[in-house]
């Protein structure tokens, strides 16, 4: 099944993806790079060379090179921090709603009295919440809240926030509104990496953030091989 997969550290930090064949995509907005094998394609949010913090990402190449490359079908991966304390980290959620009120959207209608309409396809999810059991088991219709970065958001934030969403993070928001404006289908898988700043009493730092993904890096090693076999 033709399928794009978008993620972040989690392809740094795997070695499954080292026999792709690295390949790059010109867009009018910046050229993307991006690996392949037969059908499928798996892109790094932040970049193929130093990477880019989630505010300087750049959204719009990303997702006009995917559909540019035909692909309809997009499944991401992101890591958030968990606004409710029975989300612990570990725990691998599907988002079908999103709260991005900080950062503006994203948008390919710079030039046009339009927009596109908000949401989440999560076409596949049904799918992989069959496939994928019983070794992963998927919590689904959660609500993402993205905040702007590069910092991660104060206690009093947080305080704020989990009145609003279930995980917090600063990428899929844009993901899922320039996807809809362009026709491609985006499914949101999230593994959780921490608990948010202040709400399990401890605080957050990158370096503490770092450690947490390495810990969980096992798992998305194994999820990612676990797709590749469900999407063969």
């Amino acid at each position: 099944m033709k399928v794009a997969f978008v993620s972040g550290t989690s392809i740094v930090n795997s070695d499954l993806f080292s026999e792709w064949e690295a390949r790059s995509a010109t867009t009018k907005y910046g050229t993307v790079g991006y690996k392949a094998r037969g059908e499928h394609v798996i892109l790094n949010r932040h970049g193929t060379g130093v990477p880019k913090p989630p505010h300087a990402i750049n959204y719009r190449a990303n997702i006009r090179a995917l559909a540019d490359l035909g692909f309809t079908d997009v499944v991401s991966l992101n890591s958030v921090g968990s606004l409710r304390l029975n989300l612990t980290p570990g725990t691998i959620v599907s988002c079908g709603d999103y709260v991005c009120l900080q950062d503006g959207p994203r948008t390919f209608f710079d030039d046009e009295l339009r927009g596109g309409s908000a949401g989440i396809d999560n076409n596949l999810i049904p799918m992989l919440v069959e496939k994928l059991a019983p070794e992963f088991e998927i919590q689904t219709g959660k609500v993402y809240v993205q905040m702007r970065g590069p910092r991660f958001e104060t206690k009093a934030e947080i305080q704020i926030l989990k009145n609003w969403g279930d995980v917090v993070g600063m990428t899929a928001a844009h993901e899922a509104d320039l996807c809809s404006e362009i026709g491609l289908r985006y499914n949101s898988l999230a593994i959780i990496d921490n608990y948010a700043n202040g709400l399990a009493g401890e605080e957050i730092d990158f370096i503490k953030f770092k450690d947490l993904v390495r810990d969980n890096q096992i798992k998305v090693n194994r999820l990612f091989a676990r797709l590749l076999e469900v999407f063969a």
